[in-house]
Order: structure tokens, then C-alpha cells, then sequence
């Protein structure tokens, strides 16, 4: 796609009623320091139209962007942010399940988790509670250009082990520093723009065994 118009449309918090989008929604969900705003400021070609913070937990809203009046990018609020109260998480736990079980436009859901660790509690309730909405997670594996290439399938396997991951689910390794990742995510939304079915998507360069920059 190219990317001709992208604006922050709606911005919605714990008492805001959601808008009745009529084009398709694509939800992006991670832990608040797994570089979510990264990740849209790379699919977007923008540099800071997510802000990226040093303080984790910056999203407390569900921010709708609007991409050439074709497809709405979800960002939803981060989770596990250890400094937030637990009123607080329950808050934005509750704001993200509104989302999901209102949105009549929702096609997929996106979870990021980062390459470099293993899936937290966070991480492994948060898939499973995706699932349990009616969605199957899209595991985009942010970092990646922190790890050596050597790493990089290893760390893929341990996090599919930890969060039970079905074979043949969709996982895209994904880099905010050199791109990586960006077309096969946006081969997806592209897939959902025309109403295709995502499975038809080839698996990522890094699950055939290319190689990418050390």
C-alpha cells in the first residue's frame, strides 16, 4: 500500500463510546515497553506520529489511525506496566475488552511481544485472552535487531513453546530500526483491506531460514 493520508482520528479512554467505523480495523496489543509506538511509526513511514516515551505505559487510550480512508489501525492501551496501580490496569483491561467485544469492523488482532525475552504472565494471559475474544493472535516479534542472527530462531521457538502457539499461526520477527518485518505486515493488513484470508500469507523470510543483518 502506499500510504498517502494517515491521521490520529479517535482517541478513546474508559468512559468514551467507540465509533462506528465503516472500514476495516486491524488491533495492534503489547506490554508497554515492547515498542508498539515503534512499530507504527515504522508501518506508517512517520517518525513520531505514535509518540515513543522512555516511560513505559504513555498509552492509556484505544487511538484509532485512519490510513487513507481504507483501514483503521488500533492502538491499544499497554499492559504490565509495573508502576501503574492495580485499579488502573483493571481500567485499561476493561477498555480493551469493550473494544473487542464492541468493534464491529475488527479483522485481526496483532500481539506484540519482544524477541529477546520469554513471554511474561502478561504476555501469556493477554494470547490467551485474545483467543478466548474469538481472535487467533498475529505474534509480531519486535527487537530483532538486537539479537544476533544466530539467536533469532531459537528465541522464535521458545516463545511459540510458551504460549502454546498453533502450528501454522501467523509470526512475524520485526525490527523498527531496519524495517524488517514491515512488508509481511503489511502483506497482512493488505490481505484484510481485500477481504482475503490471512492463512494464504507465505511465512516470513526469517521462518524459511533467510538471513538478516547482524
Amino acid at each position: 500500500m502506499v500510504i498517502k493520508q494517515v491521521n490520529l482520528e479517535t482517541v478513546c479512554g474508559i468512559t468514551s463510546t467507540f465509533p462506528e467505523n465503516i472500514h476495516p480495523e486491524i488491533a495492534f496489543a503489547g506490554k508497554s515497553n515492547v515498542g508498539k509506538s515503534s512499530l507504527i511509526n515504522a508501518l506508517m513511514n512517520r517518525k513520531s506520529l505514535a509518540r515513543t516515551s522512555a516511560q513505559p505505559g504513555k498509552t492509556q487510550t484505544v487511538n484509532f489511525y485512519n490510513i487513507n480512508e481504507e483501514i483503521y489501525l488500533v492502538d491499544l492501551p499497554g499492559y504490565g506496566y509495573a508502576k501503574v496501580s492495580q485499579k488502573e490496569k483493571e481500567k485499561w483491561g476493561e477498555l480493551i475488552e469493550r473494544y473487542l467485544h464492541q468493534s464491529k469492523q475488527l479483522k485481526a488482532v496483532f500481539l506484540l511481544i519482544d524477541i529477546r525475552h520469554e513471554p511474561s504472565q502478561n504476555d501469556r494471559e493477554m494470547y490467551d485472552w485474545i483467543l478466548y475474544q474469538g481472535f487467533e493472535p498475529i505474534l509480531i516479534l519486535t527487537k530483532l535487531d538486537k539479537l544476533k542472527r544466530s539467536q533469532v530462531q531459537k528465541q522464535v521457538k521458545i516463545i511459540k513453546n510458551a504460549l502454546h502457539v498453533k502450528k501454522g499461526s501467523l509470526v512475524i520477527p520485526f525490527s523498527a530500526e531496519t524495517k524488517q518485518g514491515r512488508e509481511e505486515i503489511w502483506d497482512l493488513m493488505d490481505k484484510v483491506i481485500a477481504g482475503l484470508p490471512l492463512r494464504e500469507v507465505e511465512e516470513p523470510e526469517e521462518e524459511k531460514g533467510e538471513t538478516h543483518a547482524e
